[in-house]
């Protein structure tokens, strides 16, 4: 794995906590909290890794998402999206790329055979 893979592999496991599974039920937890829990690249992508696990574990029935922090969630990680805008395009290609992974992930809760639950205490 190359050193830029690694750095990437790292932020993404930061994002989201997987817990023990309890009886069968698995706990995720967003672990951004300084970032309000905002919705980055390496974010969604945790989320959609342990998604895509979750629906297919046999041994979990359901999924619990809580957030660390003041904020269960507060959208999109806008400071990540802005430095796209210096790009040629202005950012449209990576909000069109970004948008995309984001729809992806939340069909996957929806199509998911799991029941997904969010514990939300704070803002969201």
């Amino acid at each position: 794995m190359q050193g830029g893979s690694e750095d990437a592999a790292a932020k993404t496991a930061d994002c989201v906590l997987i817990e023990e599974v309890r009886g069968r039920v698995l706990l995720l937890t967003l672990n951004r909290p300084r970032q309000r829990n905002s919705l980055s690249e390496a974010l969604i992508a945790a989320l959609q890794s342990a998604i895509d696990k979750a629906s297919s574990a046999s041994n979990v029935a359901a999924v619990v998402i809580s957030a660390d922090g003041p904020a269960f969630s507060s959208g999109h990680d806008l400071k990540e999206m802005t430095a796209h805008r210096a790009e040629a395009d202005g950012g449209r290609a990576y909000f069109s790329h970004l948008m995309d992974l984001c729809a992806r992930m939340m069909l996957s809760i929806v199509r998911s055979p799991k029941p997904f639950i969010a514990a939300i205490e704070g803002v969201a």
